[in-house]
């Protein structure tokens, strides 16, 4: 395995790290404290090949391979873990998602557009009553001619309140349990979709998710992705790439509090020397790198396993568990650093402390990586 990034590779972590600290950051802290949608910097991503990183160049994508996703979602979310959650639900939810189960049709009328950025797509599998238990799906969806009639009401949709694309996990025959749940490919700009509120979150609050309700949603046929009942096994294949995402989200946040904690540091002194010298600093630095590097190689491995054919789910869950638990603790060892300023909104540090904690719920909580992982390493 090749540990150094390729010249593409670096070219384009370059170039994110550019967009993200000059374009985004700026505005970074009170986009979070409005929780306000960055519609420009959504446009500037869509312009920059960022929103179908690795889609197919034949359906208007990059290109790219999975290690190149993990790199544009760590840059991003260094610096804004919003704009990395809204780059990973359009690439690695919805994109990847129609190009892996979707018709020629439905990639060539919808994957254009979403990868180039001139929309977005959302993903909706969670429901009030169904969360980690995705099988117990409400959401009905019942055959009529040449359409389906859905009913039911979805939560924790990101990017749902600006998605003109949603993959839509619906029931169509109760009776089988799991078995019984079929994808569609909603048009939110259809009658009968709607938003019922804008979630007002702890963390990543300039990436909106919303609750939204289907009533007598009348959706065509050829939008269904998938036949009947393939719905939850396309479900797990999309949130087994998706936690590569989640995975470099995690890292990023992770990196960039490292970063703030590091620079702090140098230049807080106490007792007349910068406080990285004192040995119980140090070695909270050290530790916060330590972890840090084990869990970016983790994640690459994931990227890369997928890119070259190989199993990957056990891999995936893997990084998605350490990376997102080494945010949170890594977040929590930088406000420490920080003393009473960590606790400041005027540092960043409290932001990615918020930021980091969703990355160990959504996606698959991190109870339900290590059932993932305890299955795979028992088979």
């Amino acid at each position: 395995m090749e540990f150094r990034l390729n010249e593409d590779q670096q070219m384009l972590r370059e170039m994110v790290r550019q967009f993200a600290e000059k374009e985004a950051q700026p505005t970074v802290a009170e986009r979070d404290e409005h929780a306000i949608w960055p519609d420009r910097l959504v446009a500037k991503m869509g312009e920059l090949g960022l929103l179908g990183v690795a889609v197919s160049e034949e359906y208007a994508g990059a290109g790219l391979d999975y290690v190149s996703y993990a790199i544009v979602i760590e840059e991003l979310s260094r610096v804004d873990s919003s704009l990395g959650v809204i780059a990973s639900v359009n690439n690695s939810l919805c994109c990847y998602g129609i190009e892996k189960f979707g018709s020629e049709e439905q990639k060539r009328e919808l994957l254009p557009a979403l990868a180039a950025g001139r929309a977005l797509g959302a993903f909706s599998l969670s429901e009030p009553g169904a969360g980690s238990d995705a099988a117990a799906q409400k959401t009905t969806a019942v055959r009529d001619g040449d359409s389906y009639v859905i009913n039911g009401v979805k939560n924790w949709v990101t990017n749902g309140d600006h998605a003109d694309t949603i993959i839509l996990m619906t029931m169509t025959d109760p009776a089988k349990s799991y078995k019984g749940i079929t994808a569609f490919l909603v048009d939110t700009k259809a009658p009968g979709c709607s938003i019922v509120k804008i979630e007002n979150k702890l963390g990543i609050r300039s990436a909106h998710s919303s609750q939204m309700a289907y009533d007598n949603y009348r959706i065509p046929a050829w939008r269904r992705l998938g036949e009947e009942g393939q719905g939850f096994k396309i479900a797990l294949t999309i949130l087994n790439a998706g936690r590569i995402g989640i995975a470099a989200q995690a890292l990023g946040i992770a990196q960039g509090a490292y970063e703030a904690a590091l620079n702090y540091t140098k230049v807080r002194e106490q007792f007349g020397k910068p406080i990285h010298e004192f040995q119980a600093v140090g070695f909270t630095l050290a530790d916060m790198a330590t972890r840090i590097k084990a869990a970016r190689l983790l994640t690459y491995e994931a990227a890369w396993r997928k890119d070259n054919g190989l199993d990957y789910i056990k891999d995936a869950a893997m990084a998605k568990l350490y990376a997102s638990e080494t945010a949170m603790w890594v977040a929590t060892k930088a406000i420490q650093l920080h003393g009473s300023n960590g606790y400041s909104k005027e540092y960043p540090v409290e932001r990615f402390f918020r930021d980091a904690k969703i990355t160990e719920i959504y996606e698959g909580t991190s109870e339900i990586q290590r059932l993932v992982i305890s299955r795979e390493i028992t088979k």
